[in-house]
C-alpha cells in the first residue's frame, strides 16, 4: 500500500484500479452504504445498476472523495485515498468523473471549460492545455464547437464536452454517474458511442446506468445494488438473462 505523501500513480499489474474495503457512508442517522467490498481491475468496465436511493451515486462520490466515507478504506491503484494525508486534488486528476448534470461553467467557452483545470491543477501552459483540449474535442466529435458557450449546445453536446473535459486531465479511470439520464432519448446514442470507444481503448470505467443494452454490450461486470449493499454481481449477460437473487429479478422485471 502506497503512502499518500509519497504516492506514485499509474497502474501496476495485480493491483486493482479501485479497491473498496468495508465502506460505510451515513448522512445523519441514515446509512446509505452499509459495508461495501468491491474491486475493479485495470481496464475493466463495471456497470452498476439498482433502484433510486440504493447508494450507487454515493459509492462513486466516495471513490472520488467528493463525499467523505464514514468508515472503511478506498485504495486507488494501491494508494489509500481515505488516508488523512491524501492529496485530494491529485487524486481527482487520476479519476475522471462525469455527472448526470453537465456542470460546465456557463460563462466560459467550451475550450475554456476544458483548459481551466489543466492550467490550475495540472499547471500546464495555455498552449499545451489548448492542444490537449482540442484533441479531446475531436475525440468527442465537437471540434467545431470550441468557441461556443454551453447554453448554445444541446444536452448531448454538453455531456460530450463534459467527457472531453474529464479526459483532458489524463485520468487513469473514469466514473460515470448516470451520464445519459438527463438527455432526450435521441441524444443518448452519441454519448454512449463515446463511452464505447473509451472502453475499447482499455479505459478503466465504473458506470452507474439505466442503459441495460450498454451494460450488456460493453460491461465486463454488472453490479446490482440495493439498500446500500451489493446484492448480486457477475457477467452482464448472465445477470440480465438469469439473475440469481429475487431482488435482482424484481428490479429487472420492471426495467427490461
Amino acid at each position: 500500500m502506497t503512502n499518500p505523501a509519497t504516492q506514485t500513480w499509474g497502474g501496476t499489474a495485480g493491483v486493482p484500479a479501485i479497491d473498496v474495503r468495508d465502506l460505510h457512508k451515513s448522512f445523519g442517522s441514515h446509512e446509505v452504504l452499509t459495508g461495501i467490498d468491491f474491486r475493479v481491475a485495470l481496464g475493466e468496465v463495471v456497470c452498476v445498476i439498482g433502484p433510486s436511493g440504493s447508494g450507487k451515486s454515493t459509492l462513486l462520490r466516495c471513490i472520488n472523495r467528493l463525499e467523505d466515507p464514514t468508515s472503511g478504506q478506498i485504495l486507488i491503484e494501491g494508494v489509500d485515498v481515505t488516508h488523512p494525508d491524501a492529496e485530494l486534488d491529485q487524486i481527482r486528476t487520476r479519476i475522471g468523473m462525469v455527472f448526470q448534470q453537465f456542470n460546465l461553467f456557463p460563462h466560459m467557452t467550451v475550450l475554456r471549460n476544458l483548459c481551466i483545470a489543466q492550467q490550475r491543477v495540472k499547471r500546464r501552459s495555455k498552449a499545451e492545455a489548448v492542444e490537449i483540449a482540442r484533441a479531446n474535442l475531436v475525440k468527442v466529435g465537437l471540434a467545431e464547437k470550441e468557441d461556443a458557450y454551453p447554453a448554445h449546445l444541446s444536452g448531448g453536446q454538453q455531456q460530450r464536452v463534459a467527457i472531453a473535459r474529464a479526459l483532458s486531465m489524463d485520468p487513469d479511470m473514469m466514473l460515470f454517474d448516470e451520464p445519459t439520464s438527463a438527455l432526450d432519448p435521441e441524444l443518448v446514442g452519441d454519448v454512449l458511442a463515446i463511452m464505447r470507444e473509451l472502453a475499447a481503448e482499455g479505459m478503466t470505467m465504473m458506470v452507474v446506468t439505466h442503459e441495460m443494452g450498454f451494460a450488456r454490450e460493453v460491461g465486463d461486470r454488472l453490479v446490482f445494488m440495493d439498500g446500500g449493499v451489493i446484492v448480486e454481481e457477475g457477467d452482464p449477460r448472465s445477470v440480465l438473462a438469469e439473475p440469481r437473487h429475487e431482488r435482482t429479478k424484481a428490479f429487472l422485471s420492471k426495467v427490461l
